[in-house]
């Protein structure tokens, strides 16, 4: 499924990445949503070469129009997500199927590598998805970021649906799989190259805000936390963000918990935060922080609590 608007500057490479794929029994469906450059020509020559390519134009009506339609036009029991501007390395979708179908898996993603200028937060990030190759630890940090890079993700096709939301529609498909008892883990391997540049969706688009994931993760916590206490751990920017968010959709918040005395004994939004040693022990903790140290440090002050990760402690970011 590769839906494009106005991607004549990188597309012919993605589209030549897909047909030198090792797994070549595949369709590559193009849906130009309402290109005014030379995207629709690229694709269409591309189907004139190799009968595995469709093109589908329609009128401009944004991705998840898109990628529905695409998805609504595939004919196999596995769909696979991929990105105008992004290269997929030649056994991608060789070794994801083969662990889908193997480990009974709903959806995968793969090991990605940014490219072509590369900050130091997207390279954590890149390091941190790539190393969620079990499914425990994806779902471990499924409230942390989107646990799996969409432009490699794929699932069963009856598994993938898009919807429109006012949050990343990526991150809420992977809930919605979580939410139904679905599995999914990135393979070891390195499966894609993912372009970052300006103009990319993540960049430019209010729904890939930190306040749009914010209420993506509250409206999928707020179920499993319900009718519990929830405590916060952690009283600075991310701590506060979740806490408007998951206030914004119903949820009670009873402390902030910090280890930072200057924090300690004060209040934020008129709830106290208190010292770890004296926070509550029962009910749900969110553990709230940035960075992947302060994260491992919060779980391991609850695992001295007793607390289980996923059950009544889950990281935020």
């Amino acid at each position: 499924m590769l839906p494009v608007r106005d991607g004549e500057a990188y597309l012919d490479e993605a589209l030549r990445s897909l047909a030198e794929q090792t797994h070549e029994d595949l369709e590559v469906i193009v849906v130009d949503d309402g290109s005014v450059d030379r995207s629709g020509e690229i694709a269409r020559d591309w189907a004139h070469r190799d009968a595995r390519f469709r093109v589908v134009r329609q009128e401009p009506a944004g991705f998840v129009a898109a990628s529905e339609r695409a998805r609504a036009e595939a004919r196999g029991p596995y769909v696979a997500a991929m990105g105008a501007d992004d290269v997929a390395r030649p056994r991608r979708l060789e070794v994801q199927l083969a662990a889908l179908q193997d480990e009974a898996l709903t959806c995968c993603g793969g090991g990605v590598t940014f490219f072509p200028h590369v900050s130091d937060g997207l390279r954590r990030y890149e390091t941190w998805l790539n190393s969620l190759t079990t499914t425990e630890t994806a779902e471990r940090d499924v409230f942390v970021e989107c646990p799996i890079g969409h432009p490699t993700l794929l699932g069963r096709a009856d598994a993938i649906r898009y919807r429109a939301v006012d949050w990343p529609e990526d991150y809420d498909l992977l809930l919605r799989v979580l939410r139904a008892g679905g599995r999914f883990r990135n393979v070891e391997e390195l499966v894609l190259d993912w372009r970052d540049h300006p103009s990319r969706l993540a960049r430019t688009d209010p729904r890939y805000s930190l306040e749009a994931f914010a209420r993506c993760r509250a409206h999928y916590l707020r179920p499993r936390v319900e009718g519990q206490p929830v405590a916060i751990w952690g009283a600075g920017p991310v701590g506060k963000l979740h806490a408007r968010a998951l206030r914004e959709a119903g949820v009670e918040i009873m402390a902030f918990v910090d280890v930072d005395p200057r924090k300690i004994g004060k209040q934020v939004y008129g709830i106290p935060v208190l010292a770890h040693t004296d926070g509550p022990r029962d009910g749900i903790a969110l553990g709230a922080v940035a960075g992947a140290v302060s994260r491992a440090r919060l779980r391991e002050l609850a695992r001295e609590q007793g607390r289980r990760d996923g059950v009544d402690f889950i990281a935020v970011a």
